[in-house]
């Protein structure tokens, strides 16, 4: 679903370039699947932020999955005092461990933020009626629609916990920047977290190779998308990058 998420958010040059999408061994972690993308966004930039950064500017995204346990990294070599770091643990409950990430984040001060796919608000113009968890009912598994404390009436019921963590080490821009990012993080995984149950039918029946194929077929479609506009950019932006750093 975050490829087809990817698919429909890239147009005009912007949108997610996937670089890499492998399998991957970690000696701690086990089998899992690695991701590397690169993520165009000028357009989505504050006007401050557009002020600063070149005319075609990209995040380098890299995610290691080992489900239930994933890492997610961005970072940008035009900024190289920014970065953004997702650590994402899923259980069979409803967000009732307050003490999942204490080994992780026991050092750092942390604000605990509930994302509800169904009753929080998003962003109008991300609205679609058919992605509404209030109104929408899957035909193959029956769930749906979800109400008003289905967290306590639901099953079965998972609960993605993530924490986030962005720096901006920029005197002046640091408190700035970093509220904005976790306020776009924070809308993102709401707007993603509703689609991926609202298009349950799509991937419930799917095997794993299944999964793999879909990814590949979407990715090609979305490069072709993006990438069109950048071939003879890419270049441009890292030298740009380097004479700046």
């Amino acid at each position: 679903m975050i490829s087809k998420h990817s698919h429909e958010q890239s147009d005009r040059g912007e949108g997610v370039e996937v670089v890499q999408n492998e399998p991957y061994e970690d000696p701690n972690h086990g089998n899992g699947q690695l991701t590397e993308k690169r993520v165009y966004l000028n357009s989505k930039l504050p006007s401050w932020a557009r002020a600063v950064v070149p005319k075609i500017f990209y995040v380098t995204e890299k995610a290691w999955n080992y489900y239930p346990y994933t890492i997610t990294e961005y970072t940008c070599s035009f900024l190289p005092k920014f970065s953004i770091h997702i650590e994402t643990k899923y259980e069979d409950n409803k967000g009732s461990n307050d003490s999942i990430f204490d080994n992780e984040a026991k050092d750092l001060e942390r604000e605990v933020c509930f994302i509800d796919i169904a009753s929080d608000e998003i962003p109008e113009r991300y609205y679609k009626e058919s992605e509404d968890p209030k109104y929408f009912k899957s035909q193959k598994t029956g769930r749906g629609q979800l109400k008003e404390g289905w967290r306590d009436t639901h099953q079965p019921i998972m609960c993605s916990y993530k924490l986030v963590t962005v720096k901006f080490e920029v005197w002046g821009l640091q408190t700035r920047v970093e509220q904005f990012v976790h306020k776009v993080v924070r809308d993102i995984l709401l707007i993603g977290h509703r689609q991926a149950f609202a298009w349950v039918d799509e991937w419930y029946d799917m095997t794993m190779d299944d999964v793999r194929e879909y990814e590949k077929n979407m990715h090609e479609k979305t490069n072709i998308k993006v990438c069109n506009q950048h071939s003879s950019t890419v270049d441009e932006i890292e030298s740009h990058a380097k004479a700046r750093t």
